[in-house]
């Protein structure tokens, strides 16, 4: 039966030569299969599971997540790093290096996780409503470059410094957060960290944990004088930090817009939403580290 490799041809970390080293690490007999488009590893990941041993996939957090949306939790499922960012194996603690990750899974050691959804959407580190969706949808308005990949972290970084500047730093509360309060944005975590810039960690909630439901940080509001409290908590979060609802292990959660408001799943835009009802499903998949 062998297995399937899943390859995004334009994620920024995939060229013809890593994508040899990567073919040669795996275990032989491993079929290469390139997407085409968005939408196209759901489809290829679903084919394919059941049918293989094991499905791997050489691409970016956008990618993964068309997988995650398509297995039935039982074939393994190995993530290469093959994007700019390539968050879902790096909180699996797979090396950076795709060539040493595909080494490592080549071996085949699995793990059973649980995954986050949202309006029915699964996801496999994290989502937000609000700031962070903004900044997530004002990336990909950039475009990509003539190769097909998109911008890396100094495009999301400026992008960021320019959203704050519009906003002059001053978010009121613009959602409910069911049961525990009112908001400006929220930010709901299936793991350690909820992302990365560069090689900073990003770890709003340090005790998310894949074997766990789903954690949620959520600023009351943002000011200039709160910023320099907000990027701690981004780097490094805490329970009890003023002015933040915050909550650990919860299988269901409610956030209700004042008005639409952009929502993103593993870095993805899923579009404004006014009411978006976060589940998690443990012990989901099946993967290799």
């Amino acid at each position: 039966m062998g297995g399937v490799l899943i390859v995004n041809p334009f994620a920024s970390g995939v060229g013809e030569s890593r994508l040899a080293a990567v073919q040669a690490a795996l275990p032989a007999g491993t079929e290469t299969v390139l997407t085409h488009g968005p939408g196209h590893a759901t489809a290829l990941a679903r084919d394919a599971d059941g049918r293989v041993e094991a499905i791997y996939v050489f691409s970016g957090d956008g990618t993964y997540n068309e997988v995650l949306n398509a297995v039935a939790g039982e074939t393994p499922v190995g993530f290469i790093p093959g994007g700019g960012t390539s968050v879902l194996p790096r909180a699996l603690g797979l090396p950076r290096d795709p060539v040493q990750a595909a080494t490592r899974l080549a071996a085949g050691t699995r793990r059973r996780i649980g995954l986050g959804r949202v309006n029915g959407r699964r996801f496999g580190f994290g989502a937000g409503i609000g700031l962070d969706a903004e900044l997530v949808r004002r990336v990909d308005r950039m475009g990509r470059s003539v190769d097909g990949r998109r911008p890396g972290d100094l495009a999301f970084a400026w992008a960021g410094v320019r959203l704050l500047a519009e906003t002059r730093v001053h978010l009121e509360p613009a959602l409910e957060v069911e049961g525990l309060g009112r908001a400006a944005l929220a930010l709901v975590g299936n793991c350690s960290p909820y992302s990365y810039a560069g090689a900073l960690a990003l770890d709003p909630m340090p005790r998310a944990s894949f074997d766990d439901g789903l954690d949620l940080i959520a600023p009351e509001q943002l000011r200039p004088r709160d910023v320099p409290r907000f990027v701690r908590l981004l780097v490094r979060g805490r329970d009890d930090a003023p002015g933040v609802i915050a909550a650990h292990d919860l299988d269901r959660l409610v956030v209700r817009c004042d008005h639409p408001l952009p929502l993103q799943v593993d870095g993805e835009d899923l579009g404004d939403v006014e009411t978006a009802v976060f589940e998690a499903e443990r012990d989901a998949v099946t993967v290799l580290v």
